[in-house]
């Protein structure tokens, strides 16, 4: 599965209502660490059919991201039952963002 496009709109039910933990990447396309992360985290939501990823795009969803404090991307959050689980801030290898996971 690939990562959703996570927007006000679909915010509650893809990441609030979850039955999966939720790994959420805010990023902007004009940033060059969050242009690095991107491959992987596709590549992870390709990889892990348990885990839901979504993508959040700081300048179309600014509440969401004042939501979460995002004030440096890439930013990525670990959603699990609604609640924030993990997080971390700047571009992370692979397996640094599956530890996230666990």
């Amino acid at each position: 599965m690939s990562a959703i496009k996570i927007n006000e709109s679909n915010f509650r039910e893809e990441v609030l209502q979850s039955e999966k933990p939720v790994l959420l990447d805010f990023w902007a396309s004009w940033c060059g660490p969050c242009r690095m992360v991107l491959p992987i985290v596709e590549e992870i939501a390709e990889e892990n059919p348990d885990i839901k990823v979504g993508k959040v795009n700081v300048d179309e969803e600014q509440e969401l991201a004042a939501q979460f404090q995002v004030y440096s991307i890439p930013s990525l959050f670990v959603m699990k039952n609604g609640r924030i689980v993990n997080q971390s801030v700047g571009a992370k290898s692979k397996e640094e963002i599956l530890g996230m996971l666990k």
